[in-house]
């Protein structure tokens, strides 16, 4: 729309993993993936929000940490201190929005996907294959792509 004012929005999130077993002969690692199902809008994507929306003066990692928690109901640690950035637009109340995410690899280290606040409809592990089936959004493919290979 030609003239309209474009609103910021800048959040941070995880892209989560945890190490399980495969069964079988040989017994490996495999990768499991933490997804949520946003519960208004329903579609599958990371956990992440607003930077400073409940502590002003929070870091782009304490927000994604909060936010994992949150959405997701685990706590974790963050293995990778360079996040992978997206950003994408869309329209709200009548304002476009352009809303940037910055992305950090996490470890799952406890707690319970069961466990997560009212905005998210489902939290859960996926292995990879299913991930990539579930994502709504392209551009959280590629985030995870970009974070995946850092494992």
């Amino acid at each position: 729309m030609k003239g309209q004012k474009i609103l910021h929005e800048a959040s941070a999130g995880g892209i989560v993993y945890k190490k399980d077993k495969t069964s079988g002969s040989k017994m490996k690692d495999i990768f499991l993936w933490l997804v949520i199902r946003h519960h208004k809008q329903g579609h599958y994507g990371f956990p992440k929000g607003h930077i400073g929306d409940i502590i002003p003066t929070e870091s782009m990692r304490e927000a994604a940490t909060r936010e994992v928690l949150e959405e997701g109901g685990i706590k974790t640690k963050i293995v990778s201190d360079k996040p992978v950035q997206t950003t994408y637009f869309f329209q709200r109340d009548g304002n476009l929005h352009q809303k940037t995410v910055n992305y950090f690899l996490m470890e799952y280290i406890s707690g319970n996907t069961e466990d997560h606040d009212h905005e998210v409809a489902e939290a859960k592990f996926v292995d990879e294959k299913e991930l990539m089936n579930t994502l709504t959004y392209n551009t959280d493919k590629v985030a995870f792509n970009k974070l995946r290979s850092l494992i």
